[in-house]
């Protein structure tokens, strides 16, 4: 399919409304996982580029972690030019049908688009994911050429955003770059974590294919900590510099009483279940899920609206969200939120859980709740719960799923001697270079910053290739 040539000239930018996004319906997408947006069509991308009025200061760019430079690949959409929009992002991104479908376009390049001063922004994550998708779907990826090799090797510990774009960008400059991952599968987060319905793993996987066809080596079912130490990589494997991107995966609980109860999961592990092990497929796949009724999850994140949504998709006929804050302080993103409301999850918000209990099977039967309200702000600048006296209640339960957040991964800090981290277990780097503590060591994405994006995973990724290049030219450190 060749690209597509607007027949007409460009109609006014502010005379066009942002254009909506074709979906499946919510009663029929929660029967199901694919993916619910089925993305723009051609005309409609065009129709949409063409609300860009190509600012000579645009803020979109520097809005974006990886630069993408967000007017060209536009303007180059409006003129029907979408392969070449493609390889426009991919000059800087290589996760492009990655970001289109689960960057926080909202509070990044979005948020400063002139066009949302007096009406919506350009919908530019949507462009992102259609060019994206277009490229790929009709045969037209094209692997650029790399450089000349340094004769320098460079060990990636984790295929997740960071990893994959730190060796995206290493091996295009013509550095020796091996991918580390513990699982039998890489992308990380991309896989284990954000659900079929909102990323389609196929997807992922031809990234990630991307990655390695630009000559990045692979080695996954390697747990590096156990199997091998950082140490022995730099020592004894000859490798030049290591890059730590081993994600934020130790989840978080609220160590109140009956979360050991049985059908008491953190978001982590019902996650991976029913992603990376798709479970939602048993008994042709392997790994079950409950089977169940009643759900609670705990939280107000991406994460929180992930599990929530997958439960109910894997038939449980209540799912009850519960929120300490109200839906205004929801770190979730927008259109998640929504998603969740359509599908019928039943938000309890301004509640906290204090107490699960079980029956003499220690199996969870319900959660004893209280109900708060805003007091002043926080430390994280939302308005602080404060506890109701005497309105706890129950909600009857079979499986909870906890959502609260997660903790930097233990196991390379733990043994790697000299790799100074804080009190939280975060790797401590430089955040403009990804330079440790420990020479030759450079670490980014959550093992640093605690869970956030995977954009911003990314940002450090393209940081810390840069910081590892120059290292590997002077030596310094």
């Amino acid at each position: 399919m060749a690209d597509v040539t607007p027949a007409k000239p460009r109609p006014k930018p502010f005379s066009i409304p942002r254009q909506p996004m074709p979906e499946q319906p919510p009663q029929v997408r929660v029967g199901n996982f694919r993916e619910v947006p089925f993305g723009l069509t051609p005309d409609l991308a065009i129709l949409e580029a063409t609300r860009c009025i190509q600012c000579k200061n645009p803020q979109c760019v520097k809005g974006c972690p990886v630069s993408v430079q967000i007017p060209e690949f536009i303007d180059l959409v409006a003129k029907g030019k979408f392969i070449e929009a493609a390889r426009k992002i991919k000059e800087t991104n290589a996760l492009p049908a990655v970001c289109g479908r689960v960057c926080p376009q909202e509070e990044q390049c979005e948020m400063p688009c002139v066009l949302g001063k007096k009406g919506e922004p350009v919908a530019i994550g949507r462009l992102e994911r259609f060019v994206a998708d277009f490229e790929r779907v009709t045969g037209n990826v094209v692997i650029p050429g790399v450089g000349a090799p340094t004769g320098k090797r460079v060990a990636v510990v984790g295929a997740g955003p960071a990893g994959l774009t730190v060796a995206g960008d290493l091996v295009q400059i013509g550095h020796d770059v091996t991918i580390f991952e513990a699982l039998h599968k890489p992308g990380g987060v991309l896989m284990y974590g954000i659900p079929e319905f909102r990323l389609p793993k196929e997807i992922v996987q031809a990234e990630v294919e991307y990655i390695r066809k630009l000559g990045a080596k692979l080695e996954c079912n390697s747990v590096i900590g156990k199997s091998i130490t950082i140490d022995e990589l730099l020592d004894e494997e000859g490798f030049d510099a290591v890059f730590v991107g081993t994600g934020a995966g130790l989840p978080y609980f609220m160590n109140i009483p009956g979360e050991n109860l049985i059908g008491v999961y953190s978001a982590n592990e019902y996650l991976t279940r029913a992603n990376l092990m798709k479970a939602y497929l048993f008994p042709e796949t392997d790994t079950p899920l409950n089977k169940a009724t009643n759900v609670a999850v705990v939280g107000g994140g991406n994460v929180a609206m992930d599990a929530a949504r997958t439960a109910k998709r894997m038939g449980a006929e209540h799912v009850y969200l519960v929120y300490r804050r109200s839906k205004k302080e929801m770190p979730a993103r927008v259109e998640e939120v929504h998603h969740a409301e359509e599908e019928g999850i039943e938000f309890h918000l301004l509640t906290n859980p204090i107490t699960y209990h079980g029956d003499d099977e220690s199996r969870v039967t319900s959660v004893e709740c209280q109900k708060m309200e805003l007091g002043e702000p926080d430390a994280s600048g939302r308005r602080r719960p404060v506890v109701i006296k005497g309105s706890e209640f129950k909600l009857t339960v079979d499986t909870v799923i906890v959502s609260i957040g997660n903790g930097a991964n233990p196991l390379v800090p733990s043994t790697t001697p000299g790799l100074d981290t804080n009190k939280w277990g975060n790797i401590l780097a430089d955040q403009e270079t990804g330079k440790t503590s420990k020479k030759g060591v450079f670490a980014g994405g959550d093992i640093v910053i605690g869970a956030a994006t995977v954009i911003l995973a990314m940002g450090a990724g393209r940081k810390a290739a840069a910081g590892i290049h120059e290292y590997l030219k002077t030596g310094a450190w």
